[in-house]
C-alpha cells in the first residue's frame, strides 16, 4: 500500500534539500512510467473489433479483490467478472445455476450438485471443498471479514466469529468433490439469493495458501473460476481482464477481453475519454456533460441502482453524536430534498427517508415503502434547536465541540458536506469540519470509528431487504458507528427465522421506525445515473445486485461472435 503524508507529517523550511542521484533517477523513472502509460492508454480503443474486446474506465483502485474481505462496489465490480458462486444471474438477472447444476433447500439444509466441467484458470476442478475453505476463512476473526456476520446463519457461525469455536466447527461440509451441504440454523428465506454473493464464492485452499499471504494482492497471485481471468493489474493506474478458456460456460461469453486503461474518480474525465473514443462507457454523468452530450446528440441512458446514501453517525460512548438529541437536531433542519434538486442536481436522484429503496418489494408486488409509507422529517429550524439544548445539558457543555464529517475526496462529496456545513452553521450555530479522504482511507478511517459523522452509502447484496435492515445489527462490522440496540437485535433476529414473507415485511416497517426515531443514520437520497454507451457495444447490464455494470454478456455489435438476438 502507498502511504502518503499524515497530519503529523512536518516538513523543514527556509531550504530546499538538494536530490540525490537516486532520488534522482526514482523521479525519472516515474515520468518515463508515466508517460509509458498514457502512450499505450492512447493505443487502446474504446472498441476494437479486431480483437474483440472492449475499453472501460473504473472509479477506483480496488480495495480487496479477495472474495473473503471484499466490501466496497468497484471489488465486486472486477470480482463479479472474474469469479462465480453456486447461484449466478444470467442476461436476464434471473438467479440460474452457476458452480451448481442443481440444488435443495429445505428449512434445515441447502444442498449443490456441482458441475463436473467448472474449473479454475489453472485447469483444476473447482470442488465443494473450495466452498468450505473460502466460508470458513470468511468466519474466521483472524480474517476480520466484515461480511463474516453472514456465517452466523450457519451451524456454530456465531461461536467460531467469536473467537469461542474454530472454523472448521462450521456446519458446511463437502459430501464429496461435488456435493456440498449446507446446515442452516434457521429457515432462510433469502439463502438462494445469498450464496450468488460475492462473499459466497469459491477460494481453493492449496493455491491460496502458496501465496503467503499475497493472496489476489496482484493478478499473478490469483486463479479465477469466473468468465475472465484478470492478467495485468498496474495498480491505480490500469487493468486487464481476458476470457477464460476453462470457464464452463465459456461459449456464452461474447468478449475476449476487458481493458481498463483508466482508473479516474472524475465523471468528467471519464466524459472526455468517452468522447475521445477511449472507453466505451461514461458513468454518473454531471450536469455539464448531459448538457455536452445532448448539444453532440449522444443518445443518455437512466438507471436506478438501488444505493441509498445517508449521513451515519458515530454512536459509540463518549462521542456527541452519541446523543439522541443532537441527531435529533440535526434530523430537524436538514433538507434533504433540497440537497438532491439543488446541490446534487443531477436527474435520476431522489430524496431518500428511508433506508429501503424503491425497488423493494413488499406483500403482493407493492413497493416496501409504498406499503409501509417512511416518515418524512418536518422541517423546523425552532424544533431543532430545542433539541439541541437537550443535546448540550445530557451532554453536559455549554457548546457541542466541533464535529468531524468524514467524506471522500471528490468534487461532489464536497459540495454535499459543504452543504449540510453550511446548514447545522447557519440553522444550529454547530461547527462541522470536513475530514477529505482517499477512498480506502475513508474505508479504513469508518472501520476504526474515527468519526463523528459519515458521508456514507449502502447498495443491496441480495434481492431481499434484510440487505439494508441487518446493516444495523450490533454484530455486524458494516455498523461502522457501533448502534446497538436490543429491540433492533431482536426483530433482525425474528426476521431471519421465518419464512412468513408478510410478517417479515411487517417487522421491516418497525425496522424502518426505529431508525427514523432512533436517528441511527439520516437517509439522503437514492442514486440514479445518467450515463452513455457506445453504440457500438451492447449486452451491458446494470444490475441493482452485485457488481455494476456488468460486462460478461456485453457484445460488439455487428461482430462475427456476437449473439443473434439483440440486446
Amino acid at each position: 500500500m502507498t502511504r502518503g503524508c499524515s497530519d503529523h507529517c512536518t516538513w523543514q523550511r527556509g531550504r530546499t534539500p538538494r536530490p540525490t542521484m537516486r532520488s534522482t533517477l526514482l523521479i525519472v523513472a516515474a515520468v518515463l512510467g508515466w508517460a509509458l502509460a498514457l502512450a499505450g492508454n492512447a493505443a487502446t480503443p474504446a472498441v476494437d473489433r479486431g480483437n474483440n474486446e472492449i475499453s472501460i474506465a473504473i472509479t477506483q483502485e480496488p480495495q480487496w479483490l479477495t472474495t473473503i474481505r471484499a466490501t466496497d462496489t468497484v471489488s465486486f465490480t472486477v470480482l463479479d467478472h472474474i469469479t462465480e458462486g453456486l447461484l449466478t444471474r444470467d442476461v436476464n438477472n434471473r438467479l440460474v445455476g452457476g458452480v451448481a447444476e442443481r440444488w435443495e433447500l429445505s428449512d434445515e439444509k441447502a444442498t449443490f450438485w456441482l458441475r463436473r466441467d467448472a474449473r479454475w484458470s489453472d485447469g483444476e476442478p473447482v470442488t465443494a471443498h473450495d466452498f468450505v475453505f473460502a466460508w470458513r476463512q470468511v468466519a474466521n476473526p483472524e480474517n476480520a471479514a466484515e461480511y463474516g456476520f453472514l456465517m452466523r446463519m450457519l451451524p456454530n457461525g456465531e461461536a467460531i466469529l467469536a473467537g469461542d469455536m474454530p472454523p472448521e466447527a462450521l456446519g458446511v461440509e463437502a459430501i464429496d468433490d461435488h456435493t456440498l451441504v449446507v446446515h442452516l440454523v434457521s429457515p432462510t428465506a433469502y439463502f438462494l439469493d445469498l450464496v450468488s454473493f460475492i462473499t459466497f464464492r469459491p477460494v481453493r485452499e492449496d493455491f491460496y495458501r502458496a501465496q503467503g499471504g499475497r493472496y489476489a494482492a496482484d493478478a499473478e497471485n490469483m486463479i479465477s473460476n469466473g468468465p475472465f481471468i484478470l492478467t495485468e493489474w498496474v495498480h491505480d493506474a490500469s487493468m486487464r481482464m481476458e476470457k477464460n478458456p476453462y470457464y464452463w460456460n465459456r461459449d456464452a461469453i461474447p468478449l475476449d477481453a476487458i481493458n481498463v486503461p483508466y482508473i479516474t474518480r472524475d465523471p468528467n474525465a471519464r466524459f472526455n475519454l468517452y468522447l475521445d473514443d477511449k472507453i466505451a462507457l461514461a458513468d454518473q454523468l454531471q450536469l455539464s456533460a448531459m448538457k455536452m452530450a445532448l448539444q453532440q446528440h449522444q443518445k443518455l441512458r437512466s438507471f436506478s441502482d438501488g444505493t441509498v446514501f445517508y449521513l451515519g453517525f458515530n454512536h459509540r460512548e463518549g462521542r456527541p453524536t452519541g446523543n439522541r438529541n443532537l441527531r435529533r437536531a440535526i434530523q430537524s433542519v436538514y433538507d434533504v430534498s433540497e440537497l438532491t434538486y439543488k446541490v446534487i442536481g443531477v436527474p435520476g436522484n431522489l430524496p431518500a427517508y428511508t433506508l429501503f429503496p424503491a425497488w423493494l418489494t413488499g406483500d403482493e408486488g407493492q413497493s416496501l415503502n409504498v406499503q409501509y409509507p417512511p416518515h418524512k422529517p418536518e422541517l423546523s429550524i425552532e424544533r431543532g434547536r430545542r433539541y439541541l439544548e437537550l443535546a448540550k445539558q445530557e451532554l453536559g457543555v455549554e457548546e457541542v465541540p466541533p464535529l468531524s464529517l468524514l467524506l471522500d475526496d471528490t468534487a461532489n462529496a464536497s459540495s454535499q458536506a459543504e452543504y449540510f456545513q453550511n446548514v447545522m452553521a447557519r440553522t444550529l450555530g454547530l461547527e462541522v469540519r470536513l475530514d477529505k479522504q482517499i477512498f480506502k482511507q475513508r474505508l479504513a478511517k469508518m472501520s476504526a470509528g474515527d468519526f463523528d459523522i459519515v458521508a456514507a452509502g449502502w447498495g443491496p447484496d441480495y434481492n431481499d431487504p434484510m440487505t439494508f435492515a441487518d446493516l444495523f445489527v450490533s454484530w455486524n462490522l458494516n455498523n461502522r458507528g457501533r448502534y446497538s440496540n436490543p429491540e433492533y437485535d431482536a426483530l433482525i433476529r425474528e426476521a431471519q427465522q421465518t419464512t412468513d414473507q408478510r410478517r417479515r415485511n411487517a417487522i421491516f416497517s418497525r425496522i424502518q421506525d426505529i431508525i427514523y426515531e432512533q436517528v441511527v443514520v439520516v437517509p439522503q437520497y437514492e442514486r440514479g445515473y445518467i450515463y452513455a454507451l457506445d453504440k457500438r457495444v451492447a449486452g451491458v447490464r446494470r444490475y441493482h445486485i452485485g457488481g455494476d455494470p456488468n460486462y460478461n454478456y456485453a457484445y460488439i455489435v455487428e461482430s462475427p461472435r456476437a449473439p443473434e438476438s439483440a440486446d
